[in-house]
C-alpha cells in the first residue's frame, strides 16, 4: 500500500462541491485517510479566472503512481475538466504532491513532481496533513517549509456544516416495509461493450432497494454516488468497457450493501446505434435501439438478464383477409373467373393497413455463456419476427421493398412474440434448459385508438416442452421469479 499526498484545487462553478465530489470518486479506488481545512488563493501567475479554493488530502491506495496518475485525470474528466487550454480557469485540478513507499519511513518518497509540494497553494494545507514529513529534495520537514510562505490572500475557509441528525435511520410513524424505494430516471453518460467495440450511452438508471420497517426512508442521494463510484471503478479496474448486465450488478451489489438492504434492483436503458444498409439503394446509415440491462441483488448473490427493443413494422393479418375476400368478389363480378382472381391475388400483395411496432427480447444466462449473447443477434431477432425493419432512411426503391415485404408477411402482434421465442430458440439452441427468455411487442396502430400488446415468457426448458408436447404450460417461470425479486416490475 502507498501513503499518498494530492493537492485539489477548483476555480470554476461550485469549487467545494466540486472538489467533494473528486473526493468521493476516489474513494472507488483509494482510502482517503484525512483532508486539510479548505484555503482561497489568489490564481498563480499566469492562471486564468476567480480565486482557487485549494486542499490537501491524504489516501491510501494499492495503485502505482502510474496507475494513480491514469485515474486522477479520469476523476477529473468526470468532475468536468477539459484541457482545452494551457492554465485555462478550471472546475477541478488534482495534483499528486507526495507518495510514501513505507509509511513508517519518513525517507523514502517518490516525488512524480519534485516541484508541485514546494507551491504555497500546496504547502499550507499539506503541512496540516504532514507536518514532519521531510521533503526528499530539500531535507526540510514541510511545516518548515510552509512557514517561509508569502500567506498574502490566503484566506482560510470555514468548512461546511456537518449534520448529526439521520432521518431516514429514525423509526417511521407507521411501522410497515417498503418493498422498493429509490431513484428513477437517473440520466449518465456511460461506455459500455455492445459485441467487442466500446460504445458511449445516453443511459437511464433506475436504482431501488427494499427498506425495514424501523427505517425511516432510504438515502437517496446514496444511489447516485454509488452510481458514480461503480463507473468509475470499472472503467479503473482495467482501463476496457464493460458489459451492461455487469455494470447493473456491480451497483446492485453494492446498493445492498450501503443501504442496508435485504435486496436491491437496478435497470438500466442506454440507446446505442448499429450501421445498417438499406435494402436496394444500398444507402449507408445508422439505426437506433435500445440496450437493456436488469440486476438484483440479494444474499444469495447477483443475478442479472440483458436485452435489446427494435422497431419495425407489421401489416394486418385480418384486414387483409377482409381486404382479400372483397377483391374476389369484385374480380368476379368484373368477368373473371374465381380461379383467375384467386391467381392475380396470388402473386399481388393485398392491402392492408399497418403499424409501426417496438419488439423487446430479453435474455437470462446462468451457465457463463453471457458474453455469447450479442446486441446484434438479438436485434436481428426482433426486426426479423415483424412484417418487415424499417429504417431512417429510405429511397424510393426501398420504400417500395419494405412495403412489398411487409404486405406479403403479415403478422398479428401475437405472432411477432412467437417469432421472437422461436427464433430465440433457434440461435441460441446449445444453451441450458434453465436459460430464461422474454418477449413482447406493442403496436402503434394507426386506424384503432389504442395500442395492441402482446408478451410471453419462460425458461428455454419450459418452451421446448410446450413445442415438444403441444401442450400448455400453465405455470411458466417470469422475468421476477428468475431474477429471484419480487413479483412487481422495477420502476420504468
Amino acid at each position: 500500500m502507498y501513503t499518498v499526498y494530492l493537492g485539489l484545487g477548483s476555480n470554476l462553478g461550485d469549487r467545494q462541491g466540486n472538489i467533494l465530489q473528486a473526493l468521493q470518486k476516489l474513494r472507488a479506488r483509494c482510502s482517503v485517510c484525512a483532508v486539510s481545512a479548505y484555503y482561497e488563493t489568489p490564481p498563480a501567475a499566469g492562471v486564468a479566472g476567480p480565486a482557487f479554493l485549494n486542499v490537501a488530502a491524504k489516501l491510501e491506495t494499492a495503485l502505482d503512481p502510474l496507475a494513480l496518475e491514469a485515474l486522477l485525470r479520469q476523476v477529473e474528466v468526470a468532475v468536468g475538466r477539459q484541457r482545452t487550454v494551457a492554465l485555462a480557469a478550471r472546475p477541478i485540478d488534482i495534483d499528486i504532491l507526495l507518495i510514501d513507499a513505507i509509511v513508517q519511513d519518513f525517507g523514502r518518497f517518490e516525488v512524480p513532481h519534485p516541484y508541485l509540494a514546494e507551491r504555497p497553494f500546496n504547502l499550507v494545507p499539506l503541512a496540516e496533513l504532514a507536518p514532519h514529513l521531510k521533503h526528499p529534495a530539500t531535507g526540510r520537514t514541510i511545516e518548515s517549509l510552509a512557514a517561509g510562505v508569502d500567506r498574502s490572500g490566503f484566506v482560510r475557509k470555514t468548512r461546511s456544516l456537518h449534520f448529526v441528525a439521520d432521518r431516514q435511520d429514525d423509526a417511521p410513524e407507521v411501522r410497515l416495509s417498503i418493498d422498493r424505494a429509490g431513484v428513477a430516471n437517473v440520466k449518465r453518460v456511460v461506455h459500455l461493450d455492445v459485441d467487442g467495440r466500446e460504445t458511449a450511452f445516453n443511459g437511464t438508471f433506475s436504482m431501488v432497494a427494499d427498506l425495514a420497517a424501523d427505517r425511516g426512508g432510504v438515502h437517496m442521494s446514496r444511489f447516485s454516488e454509488l452510481l458514480e463510484e461503480a463507473m468509475l471503478e470499472v472503467l479503473s479496474r482495467d482501463q476496457t468497457a464493460r458489459r451492461i448486465e455487469d455494470l447493473v450488478a456491480t451497483i446492485a451489489r453494492e446498493i445492498v450493501g450501503s443501504q442496508k438492504a435485504r435486496c436491491a434492483d437496478v435497470r438500466l436503458r442506454a440507446e446505442f446505434g448499429l450501421e445498417r444498409w438499406t435494402p436496394v439503394s444500398g444507402k449507408r446509415g445508422e439505426e437506433t435501439y435500445t440496450l437493456i440491462g436488469i440486476a438484483h441483488a440479494d444474499s444469495d448473490g447477483v443475478r442479472r438478464v440483458v436485452g435489446v427493443e427494435a422497431e419495425g413494422m407489421t401489416a394486418c393479418p385480418c384486414a387483409q383477409v377482409m381486404v382479400r375476400e372483397h377483391s374476389l368478389h369484385e374480380l368476379v363480378e368484373a368477368g373473371f373467373s374465381e380461379a383467375q382472381a384467386n391467381r392475380a391475388l396470388e402473386a399481388l400483395p393485398v392491402a392492408t393497413h399497418n403499424q409501426r411496432g417496438r419488439g423487446c427480447i430479453i435474455l437470462g444466462v446462468r451457465d457463463g455463456r453471457e458474453a455469447e449473447v450479442r446486441a446484434e443477434d438479438l436485434v436481428e431477432i426482433v426486426e426479423n419476427s415483424m412484417s418487415s425493419e424499417t429504417y431512417d432512411l429510405l429511397k424510393r426503391p426501398d420504400e417500395f421493398f419494405i412495403v412489398n415485404k411487409a404486405h406479403h408477411n403479415p403478422k398479428f402482434v401475437e405472432d411477432v412474440v412467437r417469432g421472437i421465442l422461436s427464433r430465440a430458440l433457434d440461435v441460441y439452441s446449445d444453451f441450458r434448459d434453465d436459460t430464461f427468455v422474454l418477449a413482447s411487442q406493442v403496436n402503434y396502430e394507426s386506424i384503432h385508438k389504442h395500442d395492441a400488446f402482446a408478451e410471453a415468457f419462460g425458461t428455454f426448458g419450459q418452451l421446448r416442452g410446450e413445442l415438444r408436447s403441444r401442450r400448455c404450460d400453465a405455470r411458466k417461470t417470469a422475468l421476477a421469479e428468475w431474477l429471484g425479486t419480487l413479483p412487481s416490475p422495477v420502476v420504468a
